[in-house]
């Protein structure tokens, strides 16, 4: 896909009319998600001031370190209109900032991961201005992906497919965890992926936390492991995929009744994605399912979350989450069910809201995997 298509220079004009209407006179937006989504610049976090300012009214101006500036300029940035000001080392880059707001400003929203010696730093500079979070403007933007949005994240998809494709190669009794995960690894890199951002595997009573990781324990025959697994590929967009297997042997019993509802829930929560249908509409479709097979206290976790530049973002699939899904939206689907002391299962796949349904872009089987 065209960088142009992926980051279209006229989210800044979406984003100025956007911050106008949420009564902010101004973003100001440090390294992370948000200024790459509207420049596509990925752009370094480190000690040295990099900041997008964009007016609600004049002109955007990108300010960045002198030794950044090749980058900088290199990036999708120059193409969408910002105007590139570079700070020599040991000069105070906070002046740039005032310069560029071009007046006083009452309000301003600020990256909600920006650090916070850059927060107390713009404090000072612009005192009496009410500080705001810039996830309020730019949330609504980027909830909705654009076809090239999808479509970077049907490839990161294909990407992480094929990694889980080949677990018959690295995942065996005998073998640890970290043994595993390192072989997995390597695969996200080969697969495409820029980064490698998580690798959990989980076996046997590991399996049993969501968020485990690896450990230097062995697998055993006939044990369930949850691999999730996901990274960045050069678009910036992002892959999350798990699956849960079983090698060398026949898992439990107990654990292949309970992979039974897991399995219906995850395909009863995907098939209720469609446009109007709420959030939490489809978190209930996987939990009551769960629930009356008698597993609900172990379902530790929301159904979804979504994905994109981030690897967690609006919308949430959870309880409480009111909010009617659309055309676009692109979330993980992934119920689990979690036995502390013992093993537990994950499905996960990414789905995007489409205009009469729903399409699933991790496309690799669901059912338990044997190898």
């Amino acid at each position: 896909m065209r960088t142009d298509e992926l980051y279209p220079a006229d989210r800044l004009a979406a984003a100025r009319r956007a911050t106008t209407a949420a009564g902010l006179d101004a973003l100001l937006l440090t390294p992370g998600s948000d200024l790459r989504y509207l420049t596509g610049y990925d752009a370094h976090a480190g000690e040295r001031l990099t900041c997008l300012v964009l007016p609600a009214r004049g002109e955007p101006t990108l300010i960045v370190p002198a030794l950044e500036r090749p980058a900088a300029e290199a990036s999708p940035a120059p193409a969408t209109g910002v105007r590139i000001v570079d700070h020599p080392d040991g000069a105070d880059p906070y002046p740039l900032v005032a310069a560029a707001l071009d007046g006083p400003v009452a309000a301003v929203g600020l990256a909600d991961r920006m650090w916070a010696e850059q927060v107390l730093a713009l404090r000072a500079l612009l005192p009496g201005t009410a500080q705001r979070l810039a996830g309020e403007v730019l949330r609504e933007l980027r909830v909705r992906k654009s076809p090239a949005e999808v479509a970077a994240l049907a490839e990161a998809g294909a990407a992480i497919d094929a990694v889980h494709l080949r677990m018959d190669r690295w995942l065996r009794p005998g073998r640890t965890e970290a043994e595993v995960a390192t072989d997995i690894a390597a695969a996200i890199r080969a697969a495409g992926h820029v980064t490698v951002d998580f690798v959990i595997v989980a076996a046997g009573p590991n399996g049993a936390s969501p968020h485990h990781g690896t450990s230097d324990r062995p697998i055993g025959a006939g044990e369930p492991v949850v691999v999730d697994i996901g990274g960045t590929m050069p678009s910036g967009y992002r892959s999350d995929c798990t699956r849960t297997y079983v090698a060398g042997g026949p898992p439990p019993a107990e654990f292949t009744d309970y992979y039974a509802v897991l399995h219906a829930a995850q395909v009863a929560a995907v098939a209720a994605v469609r446009p109007g249908v709420t959030a939490e509409a489809v978190d209930a479709a996987a939990r009551d399912l769960i629930t009356t097979a008698g597993y609900g206290p172990a379902f530790l976790h929301r159904t979804g979350h979504g994905i994109g530049l981030d690897g967690h973002e609006d919308p949430y699939v959870v309880a409480g989450n009111p909010r009617p899904l659309e055309p676009g939206m692109a979330f993980s689907v992934e119920p689990g069910i979690y036995l502390a002391g013992r093993h537990g299962a994950r499905i996960e796949d990414i789905v995007v809201c489409t205009t009469d349904g729903v399409a699933r872009l991790n496309t690799t089987p669901t059912e338990l995997i044997a190898l």
